[in-house]
């Protein structure tokens, strides 16, 4: 395991996401207007997430072997009854990293058509990937990640399945595009150390946050407060059904915002002793359930 590879394999993934998330940009503008960083490696990302498909040669199961093998380690599961989806969550090698969170749909408590739509397309991956990748190379690694895993979706299939689950018809075109990734605020300076007050900075400079839920999400033990962008929308070209192509909008991914309070049995540490251990670490069902929708068109069509 290599931490080298780790960061080419996370560099790779930001630099896509940042030039097809116009709102990255922005809000990075923003929080440098603000004296809030200097530049934007200045930001402590809290984690990254992917989004699967619960097939038996893809899904969690697979996906995890890529970043296992670079160090981290799989910890709480988490499990979304309306959404049908599970989910873990995986601890970094090193605190100066990302955790991860990676989601996938369970496929066979959808309809009978939606399961045949979707593995017209999963069927096309015979046998696991990941298993064919050298997974100590961090080029092939960047590769794999940023390539298409099947043949371009049909619109109609598209539509059909986004009808029954937004998640699936997500992933069955971004495939593995990295969803969001999270900007610590509690590690900003005041005031903007908090979900509440840096939502309201991104709202008065005209940036919309989902709305699901509420536009803060907070944990029952009320130390993790998180909050996120709409999904920006992509113009993505589709398979008419007829050989040729056909162009339709469709939600891309989106930027969360965390706040990990410290835990009450660290609350006596000055400010400048706090680290990532002595806050809030994992996830919360209800906070992520809210979060997902981010990419729905309950949210998306607000914009």
């Amino acid at each position: 395991m290599s931490l080298e590879t780790l960061q080419f394999v996370l560099d790779g993934l930001m630099r896509r996401y940042r030039e097809r998330v116009p709102d990255v940009g922005r809000v990075i503008s923003l929080m440098k207007r603000e004296g809030l960083i200097s530049r934007h490696e200045d930001i402590e990302n809290d984690h990254i997430a992917f989004r699967t498909m619960g097939v038996p040669q893809l899904g969690l199961q697979s996906f995890e072997k890529i970043f296992l093998n670079l160090g981290y380690k799989r910890r709480d599961s988490y499990s979304f009854e309306e959404k049908k989806l599970n989910a873990f969550w995986y601890s970094p090698p090193s605190p100066q990293f990302p955790r991860i969170f990676v989601s996938e749909l369970r496929v066979p408590e959808l309809s009978e058509e939606a399961q045949r739509i979707i593995r017209s397309y999963t069927d096309e991956v015979a046998t696991d990937p990941v298993e064919q990748l050298d997974r100590n190379d961090g080029v092939a690694i960047d590769a794999f990640l940023h390539q298409p895993l099947w043949r371009m979706p049909t619109l109609s299939n598209y539509l059909r399945l986004a009808e029954e689950s937004e998640y699936a018809s997500w992933v069955i075109y971004n495939r593995y595009y990295l969803n969001h990734f999270t900007i610590s605020v509690h590690n900003l300076p005041a005031p903007f150390n908090t979900v509440e007050n840096f939502n309201t900075l991104l709202e008065t400079n005209e940036i919309r946050l989902n709305s699901a839920g509420g536009k803060m999400k907070i944990s029952g033990d009320g130390l993790l407060i998180q909050s996120s962008t709409v999904a920006e929308m992509v113009n993505a070209q589709f398979d008419d059904g007829n050989g040729g192509i056909v162009a339709h909008s469709i939600s891309g991914s989106y930027v969360e915002f965390a706040e990990r309070r410290v835990l009450p049995e660290f609350q006596s540490l000055p400010a400048d002793q706090v680290a990532r251990e002595h806050r809030r670490d994992g996830f919360e069902t209800s906070n992520a359930d809210k979060i997902f929708e981010s990419t729905y068109s309950e949210q998306t069509r607000q914009k």
